[in-house]
């Protein structure tokens, strides 16, 4: 079937539907209270080191629970799991609510809601992504995974821009407002109906449990698509020092912060929708190569840059070519990876891309506090501009693939 037949039949999949829609309301909430606590953080301490220790607090409790976490995926039901996560991130948000409502809110309660709320994230990213292959066909896969991924930055286009309106309203709100759609989201995946059951578990030992790291570790290609887009999302983690250049250096408003973290999104929403309908087929290696490179170049513009008109299409750019790296990196990993071992396959994946998201806000924010943010973005930019490149030398093995792995291994 053509990619343009078969893309809006798995959009009327219904189970797949309501997987993509409660993707939207629980990403979109994660973004919507990382506005908020950024700008709210930035209100109190007015400090740029503070805004990195956000981030910081968020990638700990990854770093300490992926293993866990990736475990837990394939040993349950990956349904609770994801509801379960869900379901402590909104009462994280509705906590946050009442802190604010009642004047009691400090940098050491958002440091904790920050903790909780990493810890969240990294059982439900990947029991998500292993979540997904169960629901589909492994003919629908790729484009379910970019379409996927089209949740996701249509979640992070409304996110911020609504995060934006709802501060000026008021962070109790905004942080009652995430609760409620945690919420729906934690019900939506209660609906879902499994195509795949799942594989027989393996006896937990201490080898299975780490057995994600010698699976990846066998793989070369699916090591360097992983360990290319880790470096290039922590040198390149321009987005937490938005809040600085929303009111220093471009001189907007919360509503302006909000356009700005949504700016990335507009592109990767973009590409993720061209993917899903003409999806990737040939040198995706090397298209990988050349996306994460097109990000550094967007990075250092948009680092330069003090014009609002010219900072939002550098941002745009940048999130168009990061969402070709992710659905590439994604498709391998989860064509790559038998049924029994995506959870544990995905935590590692999580922990060295989606931590360093955290980890390279806080290297973002500690880079600027010592030499300035634009300083900061500017060096980001290009030293993943040189990762890609070293990369390209590391790895020839994904430099030179040509086609996605037609099945599991």
């Amino acid at each position: 079937m053509s990619a343009v037949q078969d893309t809006p039949s798995l959009l009327r999949h219904s189970d797949f539907g309501l997987f993509w829609t409660a993707r939207v309301f629980s990403t979109g909430c994660f973004q919507i209270i990382s506005v908020v606590i950024g700008w709210q953080i930035y209100d109190l301490t007015r400090s740029a080191l503070h805004l990195g220790l956000v981030g910081l607090c968020q990638f700990l409790p990854m770093l300490v629970l992926f293993i866990p976490a990736g475990h837990i995926a394939d040993r349950f039901d990956r349904r609770t799991v994801v509801r379960c996560c869900q379901m402590a991130a909104g009462s994280t948000g509705a906590g946050l609510a009442f802190a604010s409502w009642q004047g009691m809110i400090s940098p050491a309660i958002i440091f904790a809601a920050a903790v909780v709320i990493g810890a969240c994230r990294t059982f439900e990213m990947p029991t998500t992504a292993a979540l997904l292959p169960m629901i589909v066909s492994p003919r629908q896969l790729p484009r379910a995974l970019a379409l996927s991924a089209s949740a996701i930055q249509t979640a992070t286009i409304i996110g911020p821009a609504l995060g934006g309106l709802l501060y000026i309203v008021g962070p109790g709100p905004a942080y009652l407002f995430v609760a409620c759609f945690y919420g729906l989201a934690s019900i939506l995946v209660s609906r879902l109906r499994i195509l795949v059951p799942p594989a027989a578990r393996e006896p937990a030992t201490l080898k299975s449990v780490f057995s994600g790291f010698s699976f990846i570790r066998s793989r070369p290609i699916i090591l360097g698509a992983i360990s290319l887009d880790m470096v290039a999302v922590l040198l390149g983690g321009a987005t937490a020092l938005l809040p600085i250049y929303a009111r220093d250096i471009l001189h907007t408003n919360a509503f302006g912060l909000g356009v700005l973290r949504a700016s990335p999104a507009l592109g990767a929403l973009s590409m993720s929708l061209i993917l899903a309908r003409w999806p990737l087929e040939r040198r995706v290696g090397l298209k990988m190569f050349g996306a994460v490179a097109v990000f550094g170049l967007a990075t250092i513009v948009f680092g330069l840059s003090s014009w609002f008109a010219l900072s939002l299409p550098a941002l745009v750019v940048m999130g168009a070519a990061d969402v070709v790296s992710v659905v590439v990196r994604s498709t391998l990993v989860q064509l790559g990876t038998p049924d029994a071992m995506r959870g544990r396959v995905s935590a590692v994946n999580a922990m060295f891309v989606g931590t360093s998201n955290q980890l390279g806000e806080f290297e973002s924010g500690l880079t600027a506090a010592l030499f300035g943010p634009v300083e900061a973005v500017v060096l980001g930019g290009l030293g993943t501009i040189l990762v890609a490149l070293a990369w390209s030398r590391l790895f020839k093995s994904l430099r030179d693939a040509d086609r996605f792995p037609s099945r599991s291994a």
